[in-house]
């Protein structure tokens, strides 16, 4: 199967050639169309990253939606509009780690050691 972009109408025949098929707008009741006439979408899956393929004929065939483009001065204005960046945090120096001299194990921040009860300064 050729990749082709997603959501927009590629020719069946040339996607994926093959036998008839039915259009996904007509129903299951509908006659099969042969690929010539029938257009292939690609939709996006809630899921499913690859997505899912429909066909359709070309009465049914969607209209791929397009974003508006944007000018540069809409974008400028919005960049100008936008709320200033906040200030990083101060960063609080660390407490050099502080080592009983009996027990040879760090003291917390109390300055008591918690295996013989010393304290250090």
């Amino acid at each position: 199967m050729t990749p082709f972009p997603s959501s927009f109408p590629v020719a069946a025949a040339e996607a994926v050639p093959g036998e008839t098929t039915r259009c996904a707008a007509c129903g299951m009741d509908s006659e099969p169309w042969p690929r010539e006439a029938l257009w292939l979408v690609k939709h996006r899956h809630p899921t499913n990253p690859a997505g899912f393929a429909r066909y359709y004929c070309a009465e049914h065939k969607p209209t791929p939606k397009l974003a508006p483009p944007v000018s540069v001065p809409d974008r400028a204005r919005r960049a100008a509009s936008s709320s200033p960046r906040k200030a990083a945090a101060p960063t609080i120096p660390e407490r050099p780690a502080v080592m009983c001299p009996d027990c040879f194990v760090q003291v917390p921040a109390t300055g008591v050691c918690g295996m013989c009860g010393q304290q250090v300064a």
